[in-house]
């Protein structure tokens, strides 16, 4: 479409809000004449509008408003589906192809006109101006290092998680775990007794979801080069440790609860919980029906940021509204897996002081010929 055409289309789509001159009195009398077809053209205009107005939000995805207000593309928090936008403090998550939006540190979400009237403080008409200011304008795609998946809608998430085999000693998800991860062989082995471990593609690693009733709804895909969610799974919460444990230790991704886990060395009275950094109603509805248990401790361990704060501040709310005890559990790294790392560097720097302030070792004697 050329640009005088995208500029008819958005002059059309703007015109019911600009300022109009007196009503013709011919139009008015021809009303008059026919009373009985006014509600029709009446009618017929609003149809006519919102098929302007949505064919404007078809031609300026949610990707262009952000980067027009600043905001850049975390490729390594992203996926396909779920473009993540960062500016400073906040985050918008791109969803639907462009078409739709949500903030993962509140309940705001739309679609290109409510992100517009949210980032610039707009109603509607000045958003729709607004937008119509961008047509045009190319936002930049995000490049992807993993190809795009084609799954089978016929074959179940629960079919497509038992044809995975568990990682095992030596395998590339095993050394990806223990070697890029640092977690510890014994936490990696009770995850895969756990059955919530999966060989993932080219050395990744998937980590469960379940639901209440025990089934897989889907799950994280951490691999060296890129992070993601089973297509067509759903988040619910990753569980690591006792079913019947009262303290609940609940943080914002898989490999970040193993990681606490390793460094609680898996406290046995604790349940380690993910929620894949998203906070759907099941995710909500699975921690209260958990929470709800007499004695339970419920342990905000997310992240050391704004986002991290905010999931806390839910958990701390749901614990009120059930009376039960509540704690905020911050790694001094920003996750507990970059804490891990921190101190598995610190403790590999500590074994070789030692085995130096052990003295050479002793020189070998010559032999005599």
């Amino acid at each position: 479409m050329t640009q005088g055409a995208n500029l008819h289309v958005a002059g059309r789509a703007l015109a019911p809000f600009a300022l109009r001159g007196p009503p013709d009195p011919g139009a008015r009398d021809a009303g008059r004449r026919k009373p009985e077809g006014k509600g029709e053209r009446e009618r017929a205009r609003q149809n006519m509008e919102k098929k302007e107005v949505q064919e404007l939000r078809d031609r300026v995805p949610c990707a262009v408003v952000l980067e027009n207000a600043g905001f850049a593309v975390d490729v390594k928090e992203s996926t396909r589906r779920a473009v993540k936008y960062r500016r400073a403090a906040d985050i918008v998550i791109v969803i639907h192809e462009g078409r739709g939006w949500f903030d993962p540190l509140s309940d705001a979400k739309g679609d290109v006109f409510s992100l517009a009237e949210r980032l610039e403080g707009l109603r509607f008409p000045q958003a729709l101006s607004h937008v119509t200011s961008l047509v045009g304008f190319v936002a930049k795609e995000p490049v992807w290092k993993r190809p795009s998946r084609v799954c089978d809608p016929a074959v179940s998430v629960a079919e497509r998680w038992d044809k995975r085999r568990k990682p095992w000693p030596g395998s590339t998800t095993w050394r990806y775990l223990r070697d890029e991860r640092c977690l510890p062989e014994p936490v990696i082995r009770a995850a895969i007794w756990q059955n919530v471990l999966r060989e993932g593609p080219r050395g990744s690693v998937w980590a469960a979801h379940r639901n209440a009733c025990g089934a897989v709804t889907g799950w994280e895909e951490r691999g060296p080069d890129w992070r993601g969610f089973s297509a067509g799974g759903t988040k619910v919460l990753f569980m690591l440790g006792r079913a019947d444990a009262l303290r609940l230790c609940v943080t914002e991704a898989a490999i970040d609860a193993m990681s606490l886990a390793a460094l609680e060395h898996v406290r046995p009275d604790t349940l380690y919980f993910s929620t894949g950094g998203g906070w759907s109603p099941t995710t909500e509805a699975t921690i209260r029906l958990l929470a709800a248990r007499q004695g339970v401790l419920l342990v905000a361990a997310t992240d050391n940021n704004a986002q991290g704060d905010v999931y806390a501040d839910r958990l701390e709310a749901i614990a009120s509204e059930l009376a039960c005890d509540f704690e905020r559990l911050r790694p001094s790294e920003e996750d507990w897996n970059a804490e891990l790392k921190a101190r598995s560097v610190d403790e590999c720097e500590r074994k070789k002081r030692e085995k130096g302030e052990g003295g050479l070792p002793h020189a070998r004697r010559s032999r005599q010929g």
